[in-house]
């Protein structure tokens, strides 16, 4: 299997090699949906360095010394773990490999030292029955060939974080049967973004597009420092049912100074602006429909307003998978809408 695979070339059998992820991205391109360019690294590039490096022992001697009952045991064998990953070195092939994809996507996106952001795609993560979503990590923004191997390295390295560990040791999981591919994908310029749902992700109704969203990109609301806008839309008549506006106090964006997304201090002009307009808002609600009836299933969605573009045409799909908390259970009662908890859960990993 070959180190490195094109989103472009990718076929239907491709979670095994590119992961969930990156396998959706293709799917969603097939479809005619607007989703940015990129490439894995494959499942067998990972294994590859596993192997070749030594770190497949380390994790089995970690592994053996660990109690999935005693917290700390876990965050140690974590540790242990991460800090291999980190310090071993990548098989010269595969980094040569790697090298060339994320130069050639520089060159067809036109822009020298493309900012990426390089996410884990790993085969068991976003499944319906054994969810693994937001447990592994995401780095956005990377740019530079040695910034970009590093991300790599680390995305591998998270399938071991202690809450991930956990839920394998726990649920009688092998992490040999959910190898870690990467996603490097072309980091779209966010004028906004956010997630949405194909239900309300609270009460279950199915009834309704949900849409979370600030400006910039989303890890100031994965951390808690901003309050996303929150919208509900009818599916039926793509009608306005609710809309809050919310005072926006933080805001993740590009430092090209330092080559990465850096959270700041939100411009006091855009604090209470909408982060979409009507037209960005029903583009949202069309794409996640269109995603929707092609998983068969409801979905969430991450999607991203390109600074660049305007109107329905800026809308970008940067992640979708089936939603797993409602859509085979019935609707819980007396819901708290906590919009720190969701992003956590669902947005931006």
């Amino acid at each position: 299997m070959e180190n490195v695979v094109w989103v472009d070339q990718l076929g239907d059998d491709a979670v095994s090699y590119a992961g969930s992820k990156v396998a959706n991205l293709a799917r969603l391109r097939r479809a005619g949906i607007r989703v940015p360019d990129g490439f894995a690294v494959s499942t067998a590039a990972y294994e590859r360095f596993c192997r070749d490096s030594g770190v497949a022992g380390e994790i089995e001697a970690a592994l053996a010394r660990t109690d999935a009952d005693d917290e700390a045991s876990v965050e140690n064998a974590s540790a242990v773990i991460r800090a291999a990953f980190a310090a071993a070195a990548m098989p010269g092939d595969v980094a040569r490999a790697v090298a060339e994809a994320y130069e050639e996507l520089s060159f067809l996106c036109r822009s020298i030292n493309l900012p990426v952001a390089v996410r884990s795609s790993a085969t068991g993560e976003d499944g319906c029955s054994e969810s693994f979503a937001g447990q592994f990590d995401t780095y956005l923004g990377l740019s530079g060939v040695a910034r970009v191997l590093d991300g790599v390295q680390r995305c591998w390295g998270s399938l071991f974080t202690a809450r991930a560990l956990q839920y394998r040791l726990k649920n009688g999981l092998d992490y040999r049967q959910c190898p870690m591919a990467v996603g490097v994908i072309e980091l779209v310029h966010a004028r906004a973004s956010g997630v949405a749902f194909s239900l309300h992700p609270v009460t279950g109704k199915r009834d309704r597009v949900v849409i979370e969203g600030s400006w910039g990109w989303g890890e100031a609301v994965v951390q808690g420092l901003v309050t996303p806008d929150h919208i509900e839309v009818c599916k039926a008549e793509r009608r306005l049912l609710s809309q809050q506006i919310n005072d926006k106090k933080a805001v993740s964006h590009f430092d090209y100074a330092r080559g990465e997304v850096v959270e700041g201090e939100m411009p006091a002009r855009f604090r209470n602006a909408p982060a979409l307009d009507d037209v960005e808002t029903l583009a949202i609600v069309d794409a996640v429909l269109q995603i929707e009836a092609l998983f068969d299933a409801p979905v969430d969605v991450e999607w991203v307003v390109d600074r660049h573009h305007h109107g329905a045409e800026a809308v970008a799909i940067v992640q979708a998978r089936n939603e797993t908390v409602h859509a085979n259970a019935a609707p819980v009662a007396k819901p708290v809408w906590d919009p720190v908890s969701f992003a956590t859960k669902y947005a931006f990993k």
